[in-house]
């Protein structure tokens, strides 16, 4: 039985890929860089989502497929590959009969309104005109909704995986993802932004996938993929970092002449978490806690 990864070289995708192969699947990996090749019951294709080039070789013979890519944060349009690189993925998997589409979106698709406390599910969807939103939270949330009006009426399943801050062992330096954010971290920051995190582990990310693949009642199911809320202090005290919390105002400063600082003014003081009760009554999945993840993640870094 074949499995489609989108994305292969990604750090989601890569725990993907090792926990379908433990588990006895073949798999089938899409990349823009690398060049096909095949490893025993895994095989590297060429396929990007901006072009319908290798997609339908890609979906051959493939019983599901985990679309796991997704556009880089720091593209200069997210909204339009994300979205449409979604829809070529579906519409192809649709044509070939694969059964199932398990589609990688984020709680940025599930962020409450501005000022929410407390904890909150699937139910939520991001307001795209909302204080704060940013590019990155509009590009998955577009995509999320255009995959789910591209697939009412398809007899292929859509599934939807919502992780939040994921972290974890990384394999390679390749692409770290959000794991960046460990890494300045321990790199001794003089000061932590008043930033909260909805953490979740790159292997239950994985693990997570991989259920919501084969059970039946998942079909039409959005799940929210997220550990527990953890400040960013407290994530730098778990490390034996310097832990001291910047004032909102030197962040907002900070923020005017350095790109990457943009996306967390938004953040500041949010303390909204989410519950992954769904995942865990509907597929039995049982993440493992944040502070565990933090600091194996570190581990592997160093």
């Amino acid at each position: 039985m074949t499995v489609l990864v989108t994305g292969g070289t990604g750090f989601v995708a890569g725990w993907t890929i090792a926990a379908l192969l433990e588990r006895g699947y073949d798999v089938r990996t899409t990349t823009r860089g690398r060049r096909p090749a095949v490893h025993g019951r895994y095989e590297v294709v060429q396929a990007d989502l901006t072009s319908d080039a290798g997609w339908a070789e890609a979906m051959k013979d493939v019983r599901y497929v985990l679309h796991v890519a997704s556009p880089m944060s720091g593209s200069a349009d997210l909204v339009g590959p994300a979205r449409d690189g979604t829809l070529r993925v579906l519409r192809f998997a649709v044509e070939a009969g694969v059964e199932r589409v398990v589609m990688t979106s984020s709680c940025a698709a599930a962020t409450p309104p501005e000022g929410s406390t407390g904890s909150f599910d699937e139910t939520v969807w991001t307001d795209p005109s909302g204080v704060g939103i940013d590019e990155y939270r509009r590009s998955k949330l577009l995509a999320e909704q255009a995959a789910w009006e591209f697939m009412r009426d398809k007899d292929t399943s859509l599934v939807t995986v919502l992780p939040g801050a994921v972290f974890g062992p990384v394999q390679s330096r390749d692409n770290w993802g959000s794991v960046r954010v460990i890494e300045r971290i321990m790199g001794g920051m003089p000061g932590v932004p008043r930033v909260g995190l909805n953490i979740v582990d790159v292997r239950d990310v994985a693990d997570l996938h991989l259920r919501a693949m084969t059970a039946p009642d998942a079909a039409g199911e959005r799940f929210i993929a997220v550990s527990e809320f953890m400040w960013m202090a407290d994530v730098a005290r778990s490390l034996d970092a310097p832990s001291r919390e910047l004032p909102n105002f030197v962040v907002r400063a900070a923020a005017l002449v350095a790109k990457d600082m943009r996306p967390l003014v938004p953040m500041l003081g949010r303390s909204y978490s989410y519950s992954h009760a769904k995942a865990s009554s509907m597929l039995g999945w049982a993440p493992r806690p944040a502070r565990d993840t933090v600091v194996e993640c570190a581990a592997s870094l160093r």
